[in-house]
């Protein structure tokens, strides 16, 4: 099977996520979650109590643990040293030490190694993240970045909160998507950008219908079809 990819990056809240799914359903492609990746390291890390500053700590993870990662409908699932831990990667706890991990380089690139290896596996994926297009898959067949205004993506991160009973304050989610905007652009190792051939949608004022119906005419209009 011919290597098709499809890359979807932009900021915490545009969108990537529900709208990489569903493009890939659509298009009969492999959804590869990166930030499953992330979180799966993240699990193994704290299993090991590891000191977060420690760069020699965090490589020994990727080592010492068995990572898999295995396509279901439109989910990934993820298993650590064979143990299926997809729902205990979205910790609360968990979630704020991701950071640890995407901000260190020898980690990333092990994790892009593992997101190469996914879509060979594979064959047609569609990927979301921060630097897909730029970094793991530079020469994907399709790549987008969705953009959405910080309220706006503030705002759907309130909604999802609250359809799951946490309770949250609107100007504090806009502040901290705002800050990890400068953390992840700043980032010496796969900032977030667009790459240069991205095609850039804005999200602000689109249902997920409507993002997923632009992102498919376009790869339609580039007979962009994923190959048998």
């Amino acid at each position: 099977m011919a290597l098709f990819v499809v890359t979807i990056d932009g900021p915490a809240a545009s969108g990537k996520s529900t709208v990489a799914r569903r493009v890939a359903r659509r298009i009969g492609a492999t959804f590869l979650d990166t930030g499953a990746m992330y979180r799966a390291v993240t699990f193994a890390a704290m299993q090991d109590a590891v000191d977060w500053s420690d760069e020699a700590q965090l490589v020994g993870v990727v080592e010492r643990h068995a990572f898999a990662f295995e396509a279901d409908d439109d989910t990934m699932r993820v298993f650590v040293d064979g143990v299926d831990v997809t729902d205990g990667i979205r910790d609360p706890d968990l979630t704020a030490n991701v950071r640890h991990v995407a901000a260190s380089p020898p980690m990333r690139a092990r994790l892009v190694e593992m997101q190469r290896q996914f879509a060979r596996r594979f064959g047609r994926v569609v990927t979301e993240g921060r630097d897909q297009g730029t970094v793991a898959f530079p020469d994907a067949d399709v790549k987008f970045y969705l953009v959405a205004d910080a309220t706006e993506r503030a705002r759907r991160r309130k909604a999802d909160l609250e359809a799951q009973g946490v309770a949250a304050d609107l100007d504090e989610l806009r502040r901290a998507i705002e800050a990890r905007d400068r953390s992840d652009e700043s980032r010496a190792v796969g900032p977030l950008k667009p790459a240069a051939d991205a095609i850039c949608v804005d999200t602000t004022r689109l249902t997920v219908d409507e993002v997923v119906e632009q992102l498919l005419n376009r790869i339609n209009a580039g007979g962009e079809q994923p190959p048998e």
